[in-house]
């Protein structure tokens, strides 16, 4: 077994098999998750041991993918601080840079921002290296769309449906059903997965042949034609104050340095939620919550990886474009980007609208 007990030395630490290597876990009793109504303490042993219990299935999402880290060194406890872009000097952070002391095992790819600087983030090619990132502190694992071959063109387009106040799991459910209905009307392979919350991704895997801001397009696209099916329902406004009670079509986590948590990532919640691969059969029965660290391993046992088939087919994300292309001569160009990005080509001002409304004429 992948999460067998090779010994247990005096300094309290633990080394286990890891797919063959031996990692050293030190804490292995450091409790990252506290106990709830419906689970134990989790360690950090229970969290290496979840992922080379999944080991197929979250290599299949991270293989050969520049994967940021999200770190929880001191666990997920009240009071502990997550780093991001706007607010830094938490406890918890995500690490784009490989940590110092790495292992040799461990290889890194080359990634560049949108600022131009770039970064060599780990790039995991098997379990030991997710169970040595576990054992670091990481939570989640955040891979970017890409392989290390061509970190210059995603080979997945990916649909974050994100409820936004007023609606829940539900509603993204009945959102996802129609996005499913007009993924097979343009031919393509889906395959869902809940986000760990509320949300519901859809990964499409795609030719690596276009740019990151034409996946981007891609996804704008996407979210507008569900708009235009469900009106009232779906949205992609990305300005907060202007969603809402609707299903939010995060079109940006398919920009360059954008990412989202992958399949069977343990998220920072209580009781240890994890994302979970599920088909379109199963998606309107399932309740989020049933997914966690203690459950997944069983259910991974039993039927597998749900995302089995996702590397069988590759499509062209040519439909799509040129939907955007259609869209855009009918007046609707691009969208705002990310606050942190610099002025992208053919962005509109990238204004709060009751900003816009609050300056002076």
């Amino acid at each position: 077994m992948l999460d067998t007990v090779v010994s247990v030395s005096p300094s309290d630490a633990t080394t286990i098999d890891a797919g063959g290597r031996e990692l050293r876990v030190s804490s292995p009793e450091r409790v990252i998750f506290p106990s709830t109504e419906r689970s134990p303490d989790i360690t950090k042993l229970d969290v290496v041991r979840y992922y080379l219990a999944v080991g197929d299935g979250i290599m299949r999402a991270l293989a050969r993918r520049p994967t940021t880290l999200e770190r929880w060194p001191k666990g997920v406890h009240p009071g502990i601080v997550l780093s991001t872009r706007e607010r830094g000097g938490g406890d918890a952070f995500f690490q784009k840079r490989i940590p110092q002391g790495a292992p040799s095992y461990v290889e890194t790819a080359r990634i560049e921002f949108p600022s131009g600087r770039h970064a060599d983030e780990i790039c995991p090619t098997e379990p030991a290296v997710v169970g040595w990132a576990a054992h670091m502190g990481t939570i989640t694992f955040h891979p970017w769309p890409v392989r290390r071959e061509d970190v210059d063109h995603p080979d997945e387009l990916r649909l974050d449906l994100d409820p936004q106040p007023g609606t829940d799991f539900p509603d993204a459910v009945r959102v996802a059903t129609e996005a499913r209905a007009l993924l097979d009307e343009l031919g393509y392979a889906s395959f869902p997965k809940t986000s760990g919350g509320r949300g519901i991704h859809i990964y499409v895997r795609i030719e690596p042949r276009w740019t990151f801001t034409d996946v981007r397009h891609a996804a704008i696209a996407f979210g507008r034609e569900l708009e235009r099916r469900l009106p009232g329902e779906v949205t992609t406004k990305w300005w907060k104050e202007e969603r809402g009670e609707r299903i939010f079509v995060d079109y940006n986590q398919n920009a360059r340095d954008r990412t989202i948590a992958s399949a069977y990532s343990v998220r920072p919640k209580p009781g240890a939620p994890v994302s979970a691969p599920v088909t379109w059969d199963e998606l309107a029965e399932v309740a989020p919550e049933d997914f966690t660290i203690g459950t997944m391993p069983a259910r991974f046992s039993e039927v597998g990886d749900r995302h089995a088939a996702i590397d069988e087919v590759a499509h062209s994300l040519q439909p799509l474009l040129d939907m955007h292309e259609r869209d855009v001569a009918e007046g609707d160009g691009d969208m705002p980007y990310p606050p942190d990005y610099p002025k992208m080509p053919g962005e509109p001002k990238r204004v709060q609208p009751s900003r816009d409304r609050d300056r002076p004429r």
